[in-house]
């Protein structure tokens, strides 16, 4: 099997029992991934945003390139339950979460490769969020976006000049 890269987004709004304030448990999420046998290629500073929606407390963010033979659905299940090793609870859209794990992008471009899925790659809302774009631009200012022709670094030039 070869292996594929992707681009995965860290978010966290919640204290962990174990690891602490938001940013630490995004750098425990790095190393889990790390020992999971997902190797990390790159890791983005942890910034923090403000809350989106009804979240009400500030987030601690990052982005890392990953390499990994998983394709995105099995991918996707292993992050999955790692949300649910650090205490993760599905429920409320926007609501508080200890740990959050978005794949953004993936080195073969497009999934679903046809027709639609639960899973989209590149993430269906990947331009319109700065919080997610400002760290993988530290990590992946050149890989493409959309459907186009798109950087990273293109999507929020073109992001910020929009919320000008």
């Amino acid at each position: 099997m070869r292996p594929y890269f992707y681009a995965i987004g860290i978010g966290s709004n919640r204290r962990h029992g174990r690891h602490g304030a938001p940013a630490a448990v995004v750098r425990a999420a790095m190393a889990a991934l790390d020992r999971a046998g997902i190797r990390l290629v790159g890791r983005s500073p942890v910034i923090a945003t403000p809350a989106l929606g009804p979240a009400g407390r500030s987030f601690a963010n990052a982005a890392i390139i990953v390499e990994t033979a998983l394709e995105p659905p099995a991918l996707l299940a292993r992050l999955k339950g790692l949300e649910a090793a650090f205490g993760r609870r599905r429920g409320r859209r926007w609501g508080a979460r200890v740990l959050d794990l978005d794949i953004l992008l993936w080195s073969e471009g497009h999934w679903p490769l046809r027709g639609k899925g639960r899973l989209t790659v590149p993430h269906r809302s990947l331009e319109l969020r700065d919080f997610v774009l400002r760290p993988l631009l530290a990590i992946a200012p050149g890989w493409r976006v959309g459907r186009g022709a798109r950087t990273v670094r293109h999507a929020r030039a073109r992001l910020l000049r929009g919320a000008g």
